[in-house]
């Protein structure tokens, strides 16, 4: 199915919108064969131990293999997966999640990503110079694939003013079961951005949270702001093959997956090239390159 002006109207007011069978059964299957020789791939002796944090007050990253990730298909592992820098499952069923630079150095990931359909809901949302960053594949693996707290993702994808915007598109069925997404409609309109995930001031390999004015996201544009007392959460429970679209505004959080089954997903994120991305974002491309072109 192609984006179109409803689920357009759908994002504006929600923040978030699903557009069903974005992926043919093929390209699914394709993609996960792939996703199935990467982590056959994975050589923990080749690799540093890293896992990635999910706890809400775990989130700051201390290491250089982090950094040095945005070209590359970088491992990092779930938590419950590493025990005293040694892993407690077999190294296929330990990885969190390969990124962030899938897009640059996987084929099949990269022509899906540069793909018409992706470029079509870009200038849908009325991108000028939409440019591509962190795209990872997150395997939430059965039994102890990790929570992810709740947050916005202009907080460590940050533009000025912000205009980040996921793609989260699903390559098994994701449920209540194994850990699908959840988010507040309409928070992208009520929460502003007020902090932001940077590269320490100290030069280290570290990150940390700075608190900054709150601001709005002007692009893509949501319309006017309002107040909200109470915002609850929704579940996005979709089939293999969907693309979830999420706003970098919108309040959004993941489960812990406690099925047998895994929940393999591949997302991305743009940004309007005409904002301003600093050096201090996490992410940076290598020689001060630019941001790859959508």
């Amino acid at each position: 199915m192609s984006f179109n002006s409803q689920h357009l109207d759908t994002f504006a007011r929600d923040g978030c919108a699903v557009v069903e069978n974005f992926l043919s059964i093929s390209e699914v299957h394709d993609l996960r064969e792939r996703i199935h020789e990467l982590l056959a791939e994975f050589e923990p002796t080749e690799h540093p131990t890293v896992t990635f944090p999910t706890s809400p007050n775990s989130q700051v990253i201390s290491d250089q293999y982090f950094f040095d990730s945005s070209i590359k298909a970088s491992y990092f592992l779930e938590q419950h997966a590493v025990h005293e820098g040694k892993l407690t499952v077999d190294p296929s069923k330990a990885v969190n999640k390969i990124g962030h630079g899938i897009h640059i150095v996987e084929p099949l990931f990269k022509e899906l990503t540069h793909s018409d359909r992706v470029k079509h809901i870009a200038r849908m949302l009325g991108f000028q110079d939409p440019r591509v960053l962190q795209s990872m594949v997150i395997c939430k693996q059965p039994g102890i694939g990790g929570a992810v707290p709740m947050h916005q993702d202009s907080t460590f994808l940050f533009t000025d003013p912000p205009s980040a915007c996921g793609f989260w598109i699903a390559l098994e069925d994701c449920t209540l079961d194994n850990g699908c997404l959840h988010f507040v409609p309409g928070s992208h309109r009520t929460n502003p951005i007020t902090r932001r995930m940077v590269r320490s001031s100290t030069g280290t390999a570290e990150t940390e949270f700075i608190d900054i004015e709150p601001v709005f996201s002007l692009y893509p544009l949501t319309g006017e702001q309002e107040h909200k007392e109470k915002q609850d959460t929704r579940s996005v429970q979709v089939k293999a093959g969907s693309l979830v679209l999420i706003h970098g505004q919108v309040l959004h959080m993941s489960s812990h997956n406690h099925s047998p089954k895994s929940r393999w997903i591949y997302t991305f994120h743009i940004v309007e090239g005409l904002h301003g991305y600093d050096q201090r974002n996490w992410l940076q491309m290598p020689n001060n390159a630019p941001l790859t072109t959508l």
